[in-house]
C-alpha cells in the first residue's frame, strides 16, 4: 500500500475549534479559530493565530488579551456562525443568543455556555505571514461547576468537546487510555 503526496499545507488534524472573546464588557467579539494550542508548561502559555484583517484582530492586538472558550456539540452551529460572521456588521452574542460573563482577570468577557473559558494576557505578537500568532500567558481557567466530580477533578469526557479537521467538525470520541498507560506496570494477582 502506498501514500499519496501533497505540496505543504495546513494539515496537522484535528486541532480544537474555540470560540475566542475578546474587547471588552460593552464592546465584545467572537471569533472562530482552530489555530490554537499550549506553547509552555511554567508559565502556562497558549497561542491564537489570527489574519490582521479579521476584525478581532485589533480588538486584541489593543487590549493585550482574550478568551479562549472550548465549544462542545450544543456550541457547534454558534461556533461555525462565529466564524463566518464579520463583528463589524453583527453581534455575534446577541444573534447566537450566547450569555456574556463577567472575568476574573481579564476585561473581555466568558462565554457562560461554554464548558471551559481560559482567560489569557498576551505577551508577544509575531507576523508569520498570514496569520499573526498571539502568544499569551493564561491567567486562569474557568470550569463550569458540571464538570467537576465530587473529588474536584475535571472530568473532561462530560464536556462533549467538538475539534475541526480540514474544513470539518468532529466530536470527540471515548477515552482510550491515559498519560502512561502504556507504561505501566501490571498488577500482580
Amino acid at each position: 500500500m502506498g501514500r499519496t503526496i501533497w505540496k505543504s499545507g495546513t494539515f496537522i488534524y484535528p486541532l480544537p475549534a474555540v470560540m475566542v472573546s475578546c474587547g471588552n464588557m460593552e464592546k465584545t467579539n467572537i471569533i472562530t479559530v482552530a489555530w490554537t494550542g499550549i506553547i509552555n508548561t511554567n508559565p502556562a502559555m497558549c497561542y491564537i493565530s489570527i489574519k490582521p484583517e479579521r476584525y478581532s484582530y485589533k480588538m486584541i492586538k489593543e487590549s493585550k488579551e482574550f478568551v479562549v472558550n472550548l465549544t462542545n456539540q450544543q456550541l457547534a452551529y454558534a461556533t461555525d456562525w462565529c466564524g463566518v460572521k464579520t463583528g463589524a456588521k453583527v453581534d455575534k452574542f446577541k444573534e447566537m443568543h450566547l450569555t456574556k460573563e463577567k472575568a476574573q482577570n481579564v476585561k473581555c468577557p466568558l462565554i457562560k455556555e461554554s464548558p471551559v473559558s481560559i482567560e489569557c494576557k498576551v505577551k508577544e505578537i509575531k507576523n508569520l505571514g498570514s496569520h499573526h500568532m498571539f502568544i499569551s500567558e493564561i491567567l486562569s481557567i474557568d470550569v463550569k461547576n458540571e464538570y467537576i466530580d465530587k473529588k474536584g477533578t475535571f472530568d473532561i469526557g462530560k464536556c462533549n468537546l467538538i475539534t475541526y479537521a480540514n474544513g470539518k467538525y468532529y466530536a470527540l470520541g471515548k477515552q482510550i487510555g491515559k498519560f502512561g498507560f502504556s507504561v505501566k506496570k501490571k498488577n500482580k494477582k
